[in-house]
């Protein structure tokens, strides 16, 4: 087993393979994918139905369709060469894609909350997305660009200096480490009534399953019945229904005994058709509603499509053959804690579907509109995040070397940062043209 000295060492000696202030570097390859080309590929097997309400969310801003084009940010990131220090990836780490969520024990903590893309490779895209989104959400702001370079430096300091903090615990200590919700109270308690920077506590704590049932849910007959809102949320159809209910014992076999147990205490009432996201839209996505001990006693699950995740073309074959074990591993591996009914399955026509709680005390960052120090603020919250997740899975001692102390590494992720933004801002005026030019349907404002 390599003691401490040598994974520091082989951290030292990555700086050899691409050096802190190579991150840097960005400049379009002669041979990029035509971004518009690559959406429409990773398209071709979602609901065609659905697509153009894909086009028509990531349409309405660059921030919308870096949300949405995880997949061109890929293949950016695999063009270039990166460190071989590899970690479980969340593979999607975008400023939207942390946020507060209830724990088993019911405390509220801050973390990743998507996994879709889980996928284990190169610790630095993740740094490098998460440093994307936070460039393209200041300049979307209206903040200017040095103030947008210092919102991302921060964040990438935040990441390393967490990282260096990790590597010297122990193991226990590191996989115990979680980011309590009260870290957000100083970034609530300055808004000061002004769009808020961060998850509102308070709201996070109403977001549970018995708000939703009132809010998706309404009576009909004298039965509870999940509402049609279509494209949107649309009542499953008699087939679905049937293949939902079958493959129900699938994904309980999934859970452990004491998880089994508890959902045996719920019954099935009804399921639909739900559209997620930017970047899922089109995947197929449902919704479930089971009733336990009385009508004010719900559980409302989602399940999701799983397929095989973006990073894959790019990157060696992880251990995963069902991709909806590779979501679910990965979220367990990467959450401080995780939700009691995440499992998985397999359903009809061989597709892959992973199931969690639709809602259990759960919220989101408003981005839009942060000003500067909120976003420098929030920025560092989800680089400490990412850190932590990051330590659980990979070498972080050799991370942490590999950083050192100097702010070079920082500094060099800012400067990408910031060119990514010019070429997100000109894949979504691409997106824009084809729309225009009809070369692909886009529906606005759903």
């Amino acid at each position: 087993m390599p003691t401490a000295v040598d994974r520091a060492d082989s951290g030292k000696a990555a700086r050899k393979r691409v050096s802190r202030s190579a991150h840097a570097g960005w400049l379009p390859p002669v041979d990029r994918p035509d971004p518009v080309a690559l959406l429409e590929r990773q398209g071709r097997d979602r609901l065609p139905e659905l697509l153009p309400v894909r086009y028509g969310r990531m349409a309405a801003s660059p921030f919308a369709f870096l949300r949405g084009g995880a997949a061109v940010m890929a293949a950016d990131l695999a063009a270039q060469p990166h460190t071989g220090l590899t970690v479980q990836l969340c593979g999607d780490a975008h400023l939207l894609n942390f946020g507060v969520y209830a724990s088993p024990e019911r405390s509220l903590l801050f973390d990743l909350n998507n996994f879709d893309e889980t996928f284990r490779g190169p610790f630095e895209w993740d740094v490098k997305r998460l440093a994307a989104s936070v460039a393209v959400a200041a300049r979307e702001n209206g903040h200017s660009d040095p103030r947008a370079h210092r919102a991302v430096r921060e964040t990438a300091a935040a990441y390393r200096t967490s990282m260096r903090r990790l590597a010297r615990l122990g193991e226990l200590a590191v996989w115990y480490e979680r980011i309590d919700a009260d870290s957000l109270l100083p970034l609530v308690r300055a808004a000061h009534g002004s769009r808020r920077p961060g998850p509102s506590l308070t709201r996070a704590r109403r977001r549970t399953s018995l708000q939703a049932l009132h809010k998706l849910t309404e009576v009909v007959d004298g039965q509870r019945r999940i509402i049609h809102d279509p494209p949107l949320l649309e009542p499953a159809g008699p087939g679905d229904a049937a293949s939902l209910r079958k493959i129900f014992s699938d994904y309980r076999s999934t859970l452990s005994e004491e998880r089994r147990l508890l959902l045996d205490r719920y019954r099935f009432v009804d399921a639909a058709r739900e559209v997620v996201g930017v970047g899922s839209v089109g995947i197929r996505c449902f919704v479930v509603l089971l009733a336990g001990q009385g009508a004010d006693d719900p559980l409302l699950l989602r399940i999701k499509e799983a397929r095989k995740a973006i990073l894959e073309e790019h990157l060696p074959s992880g251990p995963y053959v069902h991709p909806g074990h590779r979501v679910v591993a990965g979220q367990r591996l990467l959450q401080a804690a995780g939700d009691v009914f995440l499992g998985w399955m397999t359903g009809p026509q061989g597709r892959a579907f992973y199931w969690r709680q639709l809602r259990d005390v759960k919220g989101v960052a408003e981005v839009a509109g942060m000003s500067p120090n909120h976003l420098l603020g929030y920025g560092r919250l989800c680089g400490t995040a990412l850190a932590r997740a990051h330590a659980r899975s990979g070498d972080r001692v050799a991370i942490a070397s590999y950083l050192g102390t100097a702010e070079t590494f920082d500094h060099a992720v800012a400067d990408f940062a910031l060119r990514y933004t010019d070429q997100t801002d000109a894949d979504h005026a691409a997106l824009g043209a084809a729309v225009a030019a009809g070369v692909v349907r886009a529906t606005p404002g759903l």
